[in-house]
């Protein structure tokens, strides 16, 4: 079987930052149809109204419509908030058909919970981007359900591809990946955050100290990127013994830098677990939720 992405109907249920985010790289690169993509949420119309006069993805606001348009979806990516979920899956599982591909880009919810709330066969993808993704820079995990087969998979990581780059990853490792490249670009606004501030408190412009810090940032990603050398290696050439970047180093090692970000990435991984549980705890398994 060999499914064609810019012939393929998509369904966005939830219309958030994340889901325009994913339809502007589809549309942008132009990996999707903008005609064959439709996006939904519960009541916001001006928000649907904007992203398809900006996107020229196509709305509905007639119930029947919008489940005539979910049954006949050869892929629906599920992007709602984690409250909504179990009452939007309750909507959606008797709709759902096992040749349709749904995309969860829910923090935490895992594939056997989403089984279990839409009452489906249907295979699942489970995704992580960020919100990089919205300048087509993103980094999404992605784990599949057994149910996915090859054609899916690729299905998958092309819509993603398109709004950065795609690593696959077993589902376990999902919430740890959250921590690193989910929640992670917060970490170097962060750190820029920081470092502009520390700029002005030394007698820079506030705008010489946002474009120095921008730069910075900037260009150390890309010596990462291109010279394909570990940070710590790029790290070790420009500090040297005694000098200004070394007494730098000693102080970010003084107030624990390294177990600031370890902390904060791993604090952030039991959040999302935490999160996943959250969704729907007290629905019995095997029950209609």
């Amino acid at each position: 079987m060999s499914i064609m992405l810019s012939q393929t109907k998509i369904v966005f249920v939830g219309a958030g930052s994340m889901a325009e985010a994913i339809v502007r790289g589809l549309i942008q690169t132009k990996v999707a149809n903008p005609q064959n993509v439709y996006m939904m949420n519960r009541s916001n119309q001006d928000r649907l109204a904007f992203l398809c006069s900006e996107y020229g993805v196509q709305s509905t606001s007639d119930q029947a419509t919008k489940n005539t348009i979910i049954q006949e979806a050869d892929v629906i990516v599920l992007c709602m908030k984690p409250k909504d979920v179990e009452s939007s899956f309750a909507e959606l599982g008797p709709l759902l058909s096992e040749r349709q591909l749904l995309i969860s880009v829910i923090a935490g919810l895992s594939i056997e919970k989403a089984e279990r709330l839409l009452q489906s066969n249907s295979p699942i993808v489970r995704t992580m981007p960020n919100t990089s993704s919205t300048i087509g820079l993103g980094a999404t995990g992605m784990s599949f359900s057994s149910k996915v087969n090859d054609t899916f998979k690729q299905l998958a990581i092309q819509m993603f591809e398109a709004v950065g780059t795609v690593t696959i990853v077993d589902e376990d490792k999902l919430e740890i990946l959250t921590g690193i490249s989910g929640s992670g670009p917060a970490y170097v606004y962060y750190l820029m955050e920081a470092m502009i501030k520390a700029g002005i408190e030394g007698g820079l412009s506030a705008e010489d100290a946002n474009q120095l810090t921008l730069q910075t940032v900037l260009g150390a990603a890309h010596m990462v990127h291109n010279t394909k050398e570990h940070p710590a290696e790029l790290r070790r050439k420009v500090t040297s013994p005694n000098g200004a970047t070394h007494a730098a180093i000693q102080a970010l090692d003084r107030y624990q830098f390294d177990e600031a970000i370890h902390q904060a990435v791993l604090h952030c991984a039991a959040r999302t677990k935490e999160m996943g549980e959250q969704i729907a705890a007290n629905s019995p398994v095997g029950k209609s939720v």
